[in-house]
């Protein structure tokens, strides 16, 4: 029995899905408490699991995937992905996360697609960071992200009635 927080005890599971606008909400917030996710793909050998630098566009998500890096050519075999994003938090009570699933579209350099992707990643900083100050943005694919399919995760859901997993289509 949890003597702090009550509502995490086993039977107060609820399975209550959260309306759907409310659930984008959580997710999108999610999105912007950290930069960093881990991106599963498929290689050659088995699963790839990467700790990568992404930005978010409301639900769509952006990342620069260094050229002919295992993860680029896994995604150039298998577009199916997953990128999993939590937020470092201690303890069931505070757990927050979520996992995108869905294809990973590799965007090609001066398309209408990837000057907005490199709007919304921050190149600018990721560039200073490594040493290559430059005007322009890196010329390689930028990979996006349209989730088919998100499920999100907060047992402090448990406290206000909602299952503490939930799954967002996006075609329900």
């Amino acid at each position: 029995m949890s003597a702090a927080h009550r509502w995490l005890e086993p039977e107060n599971w609820p399975k209550v899905p959260m309306p759907r606008e409310a659930l984008e909400a959580r997710i999108e917030r999610v999105l912007t408490l950290t930069n960093i996710a881990f991106l599963g793909t498929l290689g050659k050998n088995g699963p790839i699991v990467s700790p990568l630098e992404f930005y978010a566009d409301g639900l769509d998500v952006y990342v620069f995937p260094q050229p002919n890096s295992p993860k680029l050519k896994a995604m150039q075999r298998d577009p199916r992905i997953c990128l999993a994003v939590a937020n470092p938090m201690a303890g069931w009570a505070c757990s927050m996360g979520c996992q995108l699933f869905g294809n990973a579209e590799l965007l090609d350099p001066g398309t209408p697609d990837w000057k907005r992707g490199m709007e919304i990643f921050k190149w600018v900083a990721s560039s200073f960071e490594i040493g290559r100050v430059s005007a322009e943005p890196p010329q390689g694919q930028l990979m996006r992200l349209r989730p088919a399919r998100i499920v999100y995760t907060e047992h402090f859901l448990r406290r206000e009635g909602y299952g503490p997993r939930q799954v967002w289509l996006r075609n329900p």
